[in-house]
């Protein structure tokens, strides 16, 4: 079992890649205080435990009710994830140092990423999905608990390297911060094609 477990957490950490979301997380949350960025670090983890482990259990008959499949899933997911991209590519300068009644504003009009987009796509995404549904065709405790376990860890791991990126970004500042965020941009608008692609060759193979 112990062997499975690892086998799992090893694919759950090459699909959700951990550290490569470091610099997304950083970029997203440019703006917020060190005790937002912990929220919504915790509130991101806490909501792809949730849907993973909703898709685990429920996953197929979700599909069938709604008569989806993984691959238009793909599709939608990239067409978010691109939305996201673009925002990054055209990052505006940093509001640290705006008027009170702006940042006031700005604190109104901010929009909560914990779920969307850190929770869904970026860590329980389409691959992630896809990944804990391959695992779903036994229903022995066991193997579900084994699964869970493979997921948990990981997100575990996403919440701590999310909860110190204030250090990170105190050691790379507000210029390395702003290529991080664009070169970021240009690497999901990437990652969006490709989960595109992905869906279009799934739904339509003979293309």
């Amino acid at each position: 079992m112990i062997a499975y477990i690892l086998k799992l957490g090893f694919s759950f950490f090459a699909v959700m890649n951990p550290l490569g979301n470091i610099p997304i997380f950083i970029s997203l949350t440019n703006h917020y205080s060190i005790k937002e960025k912990r929220q919504t670090a915790k509130k991101a983890v806490i909501v792809s435990f949730i849907i993973l482990t909703v898709f685990l259990v429920l996953g197929n008959v979700l599909f069938n009710l709604f008569g989806i499949t993984i691959h238009a899933f793909r599709i939608a997911g990239g067409i978010l994830i691109f939305g996201i991209a673009f925002n990054l590519l055209h990052a505006k300068t940093s509001k640290a140092q705006s008027p009170e009644a702006a940042e006031q504003k700005e604190a109104y009009e901010k929009e909560d990423i914990s779920i969307t987009p850190l929770a869904l796509p970026i860590l329980a995404g389409p691959g992630t999905i896809a990944t804990v549904m391959a695992h779903s065709s036994s229903h022995a405790p066991i193997h579900l608990l084994s699964v869970v376990i493979g997921y948990t860890v990981v997100l575990a791991l996403t919440f701590l390297l999310f909860y110190f990126s204030s250090s990170i970004i105190s050691k790379i500042g507000q210029g390395g911060l702003n290529v991080i965020t664009r070169l970021m941009g240009l690497i999901l608008a990437v990652m969006a094609v490709q989960m595109i692609a992905s869906g279009i060759h799934g739904l339509f193979p003979k293309l």
